[in-house]
């Protein structure tokens, strides 16, 4: 049964921590708003550990009502506590909470293709990165532990649900190029004047590192990383790190494709 809760409750204060990097840290999980995200966890099975609504979705939205006929602690609050616990200027009226997942680093390299974030700052680029991971087939990501938290309210949002789903890890440069050498995994990463990505050589196992919004490749142009551009046409000296690193998934998983039919062609001749 749906509970009335007050903006001074301490369940309250817990989930307003997860606005913070330490908060979310702390408790071990993140808060997500909507109920395009809520439909999006129930989708990806995801267990919802408690909701906030206001009484109007309460009324609206037979998904919050099932939940909380199913046991999901559903907690009715007023506008000004949802103001306390949203990071939105204006709270859609639903936020969840869930568990972090945490991430194995080297299952992450395991497959044909994953996504490699060079310590990106910028939660915008990092959603929508992690988003076309997923869609192009990805098998997984890995965040640089100087970038942005990938449980950050905009990071969330810009995923659109792709957190819920999409195997990640965490791990600093030395990390990474060490769990890649043991994995055998070739990486790749996108540079201004490096070899065409049509052409670059991949691996069975290849990772695609996309560099820093302001400062590049860095600390991460690890050794035997090689170096692959996007050709331009244009005037422009460069593209948004959202940009570049969703056409490099782009073609990079064709050319995966590619190769995995060639490869079972020759082992089925017709």
């Amino acid at each position: 049964m749906a509970t009335l809760t007050g903006a001074h409750a301490e369940r309250v204060t817990r989930v307003r921590d997860l606005q913070t990097v330490k908060g979310r840290k702390e408790h071990g999980r993140f808060a997500f708003e909507g109920p395009t995200l809520l439909e999006e966890a129930l989708r990806s099975g995801v267990a919802i550990d408690e909701l906030y609504v206001s009484d109007a979705v309460l009324a609206a939205n037979a998904t919050v009502r099932q939940l909380d006929q199913r046991g999901t602690p559903v907690y009715v609050v007023d506008d000004r506590t949802l103001r306390k616990i949203s990071d939105l200027d204006t709270p859609t009226g639903l936020l969840g909470v869930t568990a972090q997942r945490s991430g194995d680093l080297g299952a992450v390299l395991r497959g044909p293709l994953t996504l490699v974030l060079a310590d990106l700052n910028d939660p915008g680029n990092v959603g929508t990165l992690l988003r076309s991971a997923e869609a192009f087939g990805a098998c997984g990501v890995v965040l640089g532990r100087l970038g942005v938290d990938p449980y950050h309210p905009k990071v969330v949002r810009g995923a659109m649900g792709t957190i819920f789903r999409l195997p990640f890890a965490v791990a600093s440069a030395t990390e990474f190029a060490e769990a890649a050498a043991a994995a055998g995994t070739a990486i790749i990463g996108l540079a201004a004047g490096g070899t065409s990505l049509q052409a670059v050589g991949l691996g069975d196992a290849t990772a695609l590192v996309v560099g820093h919004e302001r400062r590049g490749l860095g600390s991460w142009e690890v050794p035997g990383i090689r170096l692959a551009g996007i050709p331009m046409r244009g005037a422009a000296e460069s593209l948004n790190a959202s940009v570049a690193g969703s056409i490099g998934l782009y073609v990079l998983s064709q050319r995966c494709q590619e190769s995995l039919e060639a490869s079972k062609s020759q082992d089925y001749p017709p």
